[in-house]
């Protein structure tokens, strides 16, 4: 496959949206929910020629997204997806979303049902540093991808790789790709992901 990267892009693009984008394939038809300022819908469009729409709730997100020369709409997701069809999308994209969903299984239905395939990212309040922490403090351990305080809107919901997988299986979605960070370094798929990885990325059918 050939793939033209920019060192500009590369250099700016987080080891996590890096991730998702080797997902990607080239003309590829993409969704990006819950899009921010567009950083990975640009490197997308400028380095695989996707066809790329995004959706985003904050103004200033939307701002920076349209100074960015991208289509995308301002709105809720639960709303914005109702508006497109079936298999709209070869892929749909939820990056660091998930915790701030207030129905996350209707989402993940809506993303498999306009998209062939769903990409979703996520950071591990599993992570040892969390438990450790909870453990010698007795406070509310802030996930080590994600440094925001619980009080902070808007509000995340803590969730482990454990609980996505557990909830994937009572939502009958399957997991065909796995990537787990340490930071910005990849960690193999082991029986201790759940300890060690501070962000984990699935692919979903």
């Amino acid at each position: 496959m050939n793939k033209t990267i920019t060192e500009t892009s590369t250099l700016t693009l987080r080891p996590d949206l890096l991730a998702i984008a080797e997902l990607i394939q080239p003309k590829e038809k993409v969704l990006d929910l819950g899009c921010g300022d567009g950083t990975l819908l640009r490197y997308l469009l400028d380095t695989y020629r996707i066809t790329g729409r995004g959706i985003e709730l904050s103004e200033q997100g939307v701002l920076a997204c349209v100074a960015k020369g991208l289509s995308v709409r301002q709105g809720n997701l639960q709303e914005g997806l109702g508006d497109y069809p079936d298999r709209s999308f070869n892929t749909v994209i939820l990056s660091q979303t998930l915790p701030y969903l207030n129905d996350p299984a209707f989402i993940m239905c809506e993303m498999l049902r306009v998209g062939n395939r769903a990409i979703v990212s996520f950071p591990n309040w599993g992570h040892w540093r969390c438990r450790l922490g909870l453990l010698l403090t007795g406070r509310t351990p802030v996930a080590p991808d994600l440094p925001q305080p619980w009080d902070v809107p808007p509000r995340a919901r803590p969730l482990t790789i454990r609980d996505f997988g557990e909830f994937c299986a009572r939502q009958d979605i399957r997991i065909t790709a796995e990537i787990y960070l340490q930071g910005p370094h990849r960690i193999p798929v082991r029986r201790d992901k759940n300890l060690r990885a501070t962000t984990a990325i699935f692919e979903l059918k």
